[in-house]
């Protein structure tokens, strides 16, 4: 069978399975707002034929219900690593797109709100699964240089599936009865169908094919994607020694269980990965795509809340390009800290405001309790101005690099479960904020913004001093960031954060311009006798089954 060796093409079709979590997204925060929707899975106390409209699910049972699939992702995340190291991870994410298609038809077909949580759930397992593992399969597979670029296509492809969905989802909520829901539900099948078939075309991820003593494939797969087929690449020869020193190293202790990560060595990039994915939840951004529409309707923009909500899928778009070029050069770093202060700054902007100028609703204002202030005039115009910039700050910034940053920090033998439970705790924050924000502006209301801006102040310290920069560096080398028996590093963190920079040697070493100290430095002091000249890599031909 054809394999396909261009890097953006594979990037092109892995990351569909991100393009699932933002077509979910979109499937629910353009719906909740409609009458369709609002009358089909009423609970009152507004009903259409006694009152002109519907109240459509209470508050709490709104929040469970877009809670309800990335609750489904937290386990899926956490299953996913043992599908990936066991069946690979090209089959962990075709199995996470036959989930969709399940889920999606419950959904699509709910006769009530038990059916389409239990809907709802099953994509969200889906959604886990592929969440967790394309990351860590682009990882593998695409070169040092072009790893943050093609990693951050992840959030590219969830912006897009938002603003694809949003935009179906709108066109379809003029309509009337279900169909106004079903037709979007029904058709963000599509998506996985053809990300199943794609897969089948997309190489293996060469370490993972490493770890299960498949050498020649590794070699192939290394040549086809980083080398334009060329199998004689120093490049790749150094990257294969490198790998394979590393699964030496692996082999030599028990199989990984979830307690490794826990260990003194590993306990510390274990807690950046998993709090690299709770605050990207904590900056409040998935709130802000899920429940936008009730922001615009307190605004009182009328009839045009879902045009004016799609605004921001547009933005997030387009402001996810700049990372997605530039984000290896940059560095993981700088991104990640001048996106934390620039949110923080529009967030407690968003309090503000609110704070001071809005006021309650008139009884029968609005159909949801959610809906718990009113604001109009020139503040409201600073309401929806401040929530566009904070979409502008977070795209470029924690947006893509949340995906990217997780992956690189372990090594080959923790990596598919490590970047599960990172992803875990992503879907479990999710989760609380979903079910927790309805409920939140019904009771606290403007203070909900306050609380996401101490959030952000707490993330800018924390990635200040304890998240190293990776950018540009092979996996394999990562490792000697967190190896705390280096001279001038910190017990059990490694060197200290704010001494990594971002270093381009990779990019000149990817052209094959390599002096002979680099072209085998790889290959480590047992590869090597005293004095000998190396000039080919031993690749092992063994039968181990590991």
């Amino acid at each position: 069978m054809y394999t396909v060796g261009n890097i953006y093409v594979i990037t092109a079709a892995a990351v569909i399975g991100g393009g699932l979590f933002g077509f979910d997204i979109a499937s629910m925060s353009a719906i909740i707002s409609t009458t369709p929707y609002l009358c089909y899975f009423n609970q009152g106390p507004l009903f259409m034929e006694t009152d002109g409209k519907c109240s459509g699910p209470t508050s709490s049972v709104q929040g469970g219900i877009t809670a309800s699939m990335p609750g489904g992702s937290f386990l899926g995340a956490l299953l996913s690593g043992y599908l990936s190291d066991r069946l690979g991870r090209k089959k962990a994410i075709q199995i996470g797109s036959i989930i969709w298609c399940i889920g999606s038809i419950l959904v699509c077909a709910s006769q009530n709100i038990g059916m389409l949580i239990a809907g709802r759930i099953i994509n969200g397992f889906s959604v886990g699964i592929c969440s967790a593992q394309v990351p860590v399969y682009l990882s593998e597979v695409a070169p040092p240089s072009k790893r943050g670029r093609t990693v951050g296509c992840q959030q590219w492809a969830i912006t897009w599936g938002i603003m694809i969905m949003f935009y179906i989802s709108y066109g379809t909520s003029s309509l009337d009865g279900p169909a106004a829901f079903r037709i979007p539900w029904g058709l963000q099948m599509i998506p996985a169908i053809l990300l199943f078939f794609f897969l089948m075309f997309l190489p293996e991820s060469p370490r993972w094919l490493a770890r299960k003593d498949r050498w020649e494939e590794a070699r192939s797969v290394l040549a086809l994607v980083h080398a334009s087929g060329d199998i004689n690449s120093p490049f790749v020869a150094k990257e294969l020694a490198e790998i394979e020193e590393t699964v030496n190293l692996e082999r030599m202790n028990a199989d990984v269980t979830y307690l490794e990560l826990f260990k003194p060595n590993m306990i510390n990039r274990t807690h950046i990965g998993i709090f690299c994915q709770i605050w990207s939840q904590l900056t409040g951004m998935n709130v802000m795509m899920y429940y936008i529409s009730y922001v615009f309707t307190m605004a009182n923009v009328g009839s045009a809340v879902l045009l004016s909500s799609s605004i921001q899928y547009i933005i997030n778009v387009v402001m996810t390009v700049p990372a997605l070029l530039f984000v290896d050069r940059w560095g993981r770093r700088p991104t990640l800290l001048i996106g934390a202060f620039f949110m923080m700054v529009f967030m407690y902007a968003n309090a503000g405001i609110v704070a001071t100028y809005s006021v309650p609703p008139y009884p029968g204002q609005f159909s949801s309790s959610a809906e718990s202030f009113s604001i109009t005039g020139a503040p409201a115009t600073g309401l929806i101005a401040c929530t566009y910039l904070f979409v502008a700050s977070y795209a470029p910034t924690w947006g893509p690099v949340s995906w990217v940053y997780p992956p690189e920090l372990y090594p080959l033998r923790v990596r598919g479960k490590a970047v599960a439970l990172a992803t875990s705790a992503n879907w479990a924050f999710n989760f609380a904020l979903a079910y927790f924000v309805p409920p939140a502006f019904a009771n606290i209301k403007w203070e909900v913004y306050l609380l996401f801006g101490v959030f952000l102040s707490a993330m800018f310290i924390h990635v200040f001093f304890l998240f190293p920069e990776t950018a540009s560096k092979p996996l394999e080398e990562i490792e000697e960031i967190f190896d705390y028996s280096r001279p001038g590093s910190i017990k059990f963190l490694g060197t200290p954060a704010w001494r990594t920079r971002v270093t381009r040697d990779v990019v000149r070493q990817e052209r094959g311009e390599m002096d002979a100290e680099e072209k085998f430095g790889g290959l480590g002091a047992g590869h090597l006798e005293d004095g000998a000249v190396a000039t080919t890599t031993e690749i092992p031909k063994t039968d181990t089954t590991v």
